[in-house]
């Protein structure tokens, strides 16, 4: 039977990037659903994904990337914490990339993100990803000079050349068993600023506040610009971007569960059949169990 969550899903999944606009999708969006219906739908879909990554896990055949983007307090590591939160830690990883250390910038810019890649049968969750590289690097051109990339290879089809080495770069990872899910959390300028004055106000998530956020706050409609241009340079077949609205974080977390589930069923995972000489083993080994005294543990 098919889910109620994947109903909403064809709205926000970008199919036809050369068309997108970021503007076509309303941050407060929440399809229609309330947020009562949305927790009992999660909390099933919560379930899913827990039986899921199990056969994920057991087939040991494919890996899974998830990559979070958004803007500061768009809601990340509620996903995290929320869609993820039936997920057996053994096969989940989750890497936050921030500012690229001294080692990470004497390399590529893919590089960093690649060696954190998940194995076969795992999960892994990138906190952002190399997609920092042509939004918040783009954003601050100066950024690029610390990347230490020759000059002569720094032009102005920089960002396209970059755009079409993540196409490969994906291409590559879909062609070899790694499932890639890419979720850009779509929140308003307005919503940002009241999660602002919540993290300032309760002691408890001051910690979360960086003056840093208001700086790349006024640098609003460049950062728009870069992820709408982004978007549309690399949402793929086997990559695909959601844009998912994310002023409602109950609403954001089903949309990107319901997303996950739905490419997991796609691969029709299955646990490994155990036949011939092994089977035969086991039953064997099962009969010995049966057959020993039960006694008493000291």
């Amino acid at each position: 039977m098919k889910r109620k969550s994947a109903d909403i899903l064809k709205h926000f999944r970008v199919d036809a990037p050369d068309r997108f606009e970021l503007k076509s999708v309303d941050c407060a969006d929440t399809g229609g659903i309330d947020k009562d219906a949305a927790h009992a739908m999660l909390a099933d879909d919560v379930k899913r994904l827990t039986d899921l990554q199990q056969r994920l896990y057991a087939e040991d055949r494919w890996a899974v990337l998830i990559v979070l983007q958004g803007m500061d307090a768009a809601g990340k590591d509620s996903i995290v914490a929320h869609v993820m939160s039936g997920v057996n830690p053994q096969g989940c990883a989750v890497h936050s990339f921030k500012a690229p250390s001294a080692e990470e910038l004497d390399h590529d810019f893919l590089w960093r993100t690649t060696t954190q890649l998940p194995a076969r049968g795992r999960i892994g969750i990138f906190n952002r990803s190399y997609y920092e590289d042509v939004l918040v690097v783009r954003v601050h051109p100066k950024l690029l000079r610390r990347e230490k990339v020759p000059g002569t290879l720094v032009g102005k089809t920089i960002w396209e050349e970059r755009f079409q080495d993540i196409r490969a770069f994906e291409r590559h990872l879909a062609r070899n068993g790694t499932l890639v899910l890419k979720f850009f959390l779509h929140l308003s300028r307005e919503e940002q600023r009241r999660r602002f004055l919540e993290r300032l106000d309760e002691p408890a998530k001051r910690w979360k506040f960086s003056m840093d956020d208001i700086s790349e706050r006024r640098r609003w409609d460049d950062y728009m610009a870069a992820y709408q241009e982004m978007i549309r340079a690399t949402s793929r077949p086997g990559a695909p971007w959601h844009v998912v609205p994310a002023d409602h974080k109950w609403f954001t977390r089903l949309v990107v569960a319901a997303a996950v589930i739905e490419a997991l069923e796609g691969l029709d995972l299955a646990f490994p059949k155990i036949e011939g000489a092994a089977l035969k083993e086991m039953r064997k080994v099962r009969a010995a169990l049966l057959a020993e005294a039960p006694r008493k543990d000291r």
